[in-house]
């Protein structure tokens, strides 16, 4: 395959390139090693591909030397002499010579088993086998399809250095690496040939004896083979296209990491990431050598660059990691109290039985530490010894078992304060500890084990919609998970202004700030809500928007319409005289609920205040009752609409006073109402709503409708899914099912909306402050108010440049005299000038409705498309 190549000139750059277990353990995967090595040496470069064992083979050997018995261990022997005969027979090759000489090495290292003055030395001899016999068979293999390939030995290249702090045991096992650059070695190394292939996981200590480098070693032993040679680049080859911003097994929806630096992917490596070694990137640093992460079955598929740069960039969470088995240990005492000298006695009694200690937290009368959750620390025993020698000085409680949550980025406490909605989501849970490292990169916090798994997607979703998580920036975030190995996503941009980008740009030229909605969108919407087939009836809120032609479409549609005032009673009636009318308001006047019960309109109460004061109002007639379950979700604090910190809903323990009251006045509640929040795109939300109030129902008697609110959320940032309405149908029509005799009402309002509309705006002025640009346009807060009040992001794209390459990342702000008056923050977009139009998307609920002439600023008009 190399024939037709001209020979590489003495100082042609070096390509580590490393491959896993799963990587190596068929003939289908040497085959792309084969092809990604020849693509290689083709851009006329050096590879030097690095190994691991074929996969379990390292575990097959770690149980091997663990074994007492000879003949055990020479049938683990045998075993592993025909997993790897069995792969060169797939191979169609004969056992080579020095695989085969390898192979009855083992053999003989089993029948001999431990030097009882050496055991250690043995154990790495018999583990090294691993990368022994998988490079040798594979510089067999590529040698034979055409790529002449060299083997060499890792431990005539990589040389162990003693440290301080290790023992005996970590020498021998876990051993570091002199990784400085070393040209005389590269030069030696060009001089046998242009592709060769050497074993993860194994280097030689001063006295020339075999060391290993730990579980995971081979990422780090192909990192030091790209520092000592100064490469290019060390390529990382896994099953995955690199770090994404959770584990994508949690969550679908993380996105492929594209760009982090050395700092950043240490964190997250350390934090909980599996893709790469956490000690790999270290060799690197100082000699500025890049390391990419690829998917070897992928490998057009883009991954992870990490380098030495620092990207010009705002602060941002770039990840979000967790760690399971976290054990903590709480020592309190009065006498740690300025006493000098405490912490190091506590900590030599860590060091004296071997527990590593990760995170730290500390009060005047308490230290607290997490252990590090290594294999070798799992030992019950040895925390309970520790437990022990502690009480001697201190009170001692151990937690366990827990789990680290971390969030990762530059800039962590310059953004605490867009961290509120994360911050509210900890509040609910036992948080034992929360930890912030003093480099900014991250911030941790400790629960337990057993709420991980449902916190993380929870987490994730809130990071993105806060901004936090800035998942718009294509310059770092690639595709999801989801995208990539999930059969791809919906499109979740509102694709009708692409289409009517002309129409749009017309419809600016004659005045901005200006609202334009898509009829043909709510229509769209309308329809998909029409396929709950659980739902018997929908009252859209008008308060999303109430444009007369809206509500006109809307009603048309069968739709009723849930009013929260007067004024929108008033315009629903005007609109659409017709059609059904439900007043759900909150804290209103008398007047207000008089004037709904002469309007004919379905009223519903909320509070105990209504029916105990205003009772001849309401004698002998039929209502509603909205209750507050006792939590409530959303994406932000501000859209949250239960818990005892939200001031709609009736506290379930007023319902019995309630019920005795409408009794007494002849007061028929016919129907129950929960509604908890807002932007809830968790179909499974509304199913346990439905069962909490059905269950309710069946204490009260008189109840036919449940009404289980709206909040159907929108996804608006890059890679959150939609709403899955085959999913939500699903789950209604089961709880339906257990409670056919009530009727179901639903009351969407901004999923009908919202994406039919976009806010169309110029650009005023440019600004540069420091390292940030702004951009100013001619609508603001007054016109737009939801990024300013819900931390609400909302796609914002030039539509005079739509296509251009997006270069400069902007804060988009309007004229408003408010340091919130922001629209968007680090939207990256082509260069902007004065005149631009600029597009804000999903602009169609609580857009117009809630603006304002503050400043005395005119408010945009609003204009249909048909």
């Amino acid at each position: 395959m190399s024939a037709s190549l001209s020979p590489l000139p003495a100082d042609a750059p070096w390509v580590v390139m490393k491959f896993g277990g799963t990587s190596v353990a068929s003939v289908e995967r040497w085959r792309n090693i084969l092809e990604l090595a020849c693509t290689r040496r083709a851009e006329g470069v050096r590879v030097l591909l690095v190994v691991s064992a074929l996969a379990g083979v390292t575990d097959a050997l770690k149980a091997m030397s663990n074994e007492n018995d000879a003949g055990e261990r020479k049938a683990a022997a045998d075993r592993l002499f025909e997993r790897h005969a069995e792969l060169l027979r797939d191979m169609q090759m004969p056992m080579p010579t020095n695989v085969a000489a390898r192979l009855d090495d083992l053999r003989a290292l089993a029948a001999a088993g431990p030097v009882v003055d050496d055991a250690l030395a043995w154990k790495a001899q018999v583990h090294a086998h691993g990368e022994l016999l998988s490079s040798a068979l594979g510089a067999a293999f590529l040698t034979a399809s055409g790529l002449p390939t060299q083997w060499i030995d890792s431990r005539q290249c990589l040389r162990a250095i003693s440290l301080p702090n290790q023992n005996p045991r970590t020498r021998m096992l876990s051993a570091t690496v002199d990784a400085r650059p070393d040209p005389a070695l590269a030069a030696d190394l060009a001089t046998r040939g242009e592709v060769m292939i050497a074993q993860g996981f194994i280097a030689r200590d001063e006295g020339g004896r075999c060391v290993l480098l730990g579980r995971g070693g081979s990422d780090t032993s192909a990192a030091c083979f790209g520092a000592i040679l100064k490469a290019a680049r060390v390529e990382i080859w896994t099953d995955v296209a690199g770090m994404f911003s959770a584990n994508p097994k949690q969550v679908p929806s993380a996105r492929l990491l594209r760009q982090l630096d050395y700092e950043e992917a240490q964190e997250i490596a350390t934090t909980g990431a599996k893709v790469l070694h956490p000690r790999c990137l270290s060799p690197l640093r100082s000699p500025r050598v890049p390391l990419w992460i690829k998917d070897t079955y992928n490998p057009q598929m883009e991954g992870t660059e990490i380098g030495p740069q620092v990207r010009e960039a705002a602060p941002s969470v770039k990840a979000i990691s967790t760690r399971s088995n976290i054990t903590l240990v709480s020592m309190e005492s009065v006498g740690m109290w300025q006493q000098v000298g405490f912490l190091a006695d506590v900590f030599d009694t860590f060091r004296r039985h071997g527990l590593s200690v990760d995170l730290i937290g500390s009060a005047e009368t308490n230290v607290t530490v997490s252990l590090d959750p290594t294999e070798n620390l799992l030992d019950s025993d040895a925390v309970a010894a520790l437990a022990a020698d502690l009480a001697k000085v201190c009170r001692v409680k151990v937690i366990a078992p827990c789990a680290a949550v971390t969030l990762v980025g530059r800039g962590m406490r310059s953004m605490l304060h867009q961290l509120s909605s994360v911050l509210a989501e900890f509040g609910q849970l036992r948080v034992h500890m929360i930890s912030q490292s003093s480099n900014n990169l991250n911030l941790t916090f400790v629960v337990d084990e057993d709420v991980v798994d449902a916190l993380l997607p929870r987490l994730h979703e809130l990071l993105v919609r806060a901004g936090s998580l800035r998942s718009d920036d294509t310059q770092l975030f690639g595709p999801t998970w989801h995208t990539l190995y999930g059969g791809g996503e919906h499109d979740i941009a509102p694709a009708w202004w692409h289409d009517a980008r002309k129409q749009l740009l017309e419809l600016a030229d004659q005045r901005t700030p200006r609202y334009v909605y898509h009829l043909p969108t709510v229509r769209e919407r309308i329809e998909g809500l029409r396929t709950l087939g659980a739902v018997d009836h929908f009252h859209y809120a008008t308060k999303a928007n109430t444009h007369p032609r809206l509500l006109q479409v809307i009603a048309g549609a069968g739709f009723g319409l849930e009013c929260v005032s007067p004024g929108e009673l008033s315009a629903a009636a005007a609109a659409a005289p017709d059609a059904p009318r439900l007043f759900t308001p909150n804290f209103a006047r008398r007047a207000d609920y008089a004037m709904a019960l002469e309007s004919g309109a379905t009223v519903t109460l909320d509070a105990l205040h209504p029916l105990q004061h205003w009772g001849e109002l309401f004698h002998g007639s039929s209502i509603l009752l909205r209750v507050d379950l006792g939590r409530g979700l959303g994406h932000h604090q501000k859209v949250r609409t239960g818990g005892t910190g939200s001031k709609f809903g009736l506290p379930l323990d007023q319902l019995d006073t309630f019920l005795t009251l409408a009794r007494k006045l002849g007061v028929r509640v016919r129907g129950l109402h929960a509604h908890l929040g807002s932007g809830i795109l968790d179909a499974g939300h509304w199913g346990e709503v439905y069962a909490q109030l059905a269950a309710l129902a069946e204490r009260v008697g008189s109840i036919e409708i449940l009404n289980i609110g709206g909040g159907l959320g929108v996804p608006s940032h890059p890679g959150e899914q939609p709403l899955d309405l085959a999913a939500l149908d699903r789950v209604l029509c089961k709880v339906k099912a257990a409670y056919p005799h009530y009727q179901l009402w639903m009351e969407p309002g901004r999923y009908l909306v919202a994406e039919a509309g976009v806010l169309l705006a110029r650009a005023t002025q440019g600004k540069r402050k420091g390292e940030l640009n702004y951009l100013g346009i001619d609508a603001g807060m007054n016109n737009l108010i939801r990024p300013a009040l819900y931390e609400a992001w909302h796609e914002i794209v030039n539509l005079s440049r739509l296509g251009e390459v997006a270069t400069t990342l902007y804060q988009v702000v309007g004229p408003i005299c408010e340091t919130g008056d922001i629209l968007g923050s680090d939207r990256r977009m082509p260069e902007s000038g004065e005149g631009d139009v600029m597009l804000i998307a999903q602009s169609g609920a609580y857009g117009a409705v809630m603006a304002s002439n503050y400043n005395l600023r005119e408010t945009a008009d609003e204009v249909i498309i048909e």
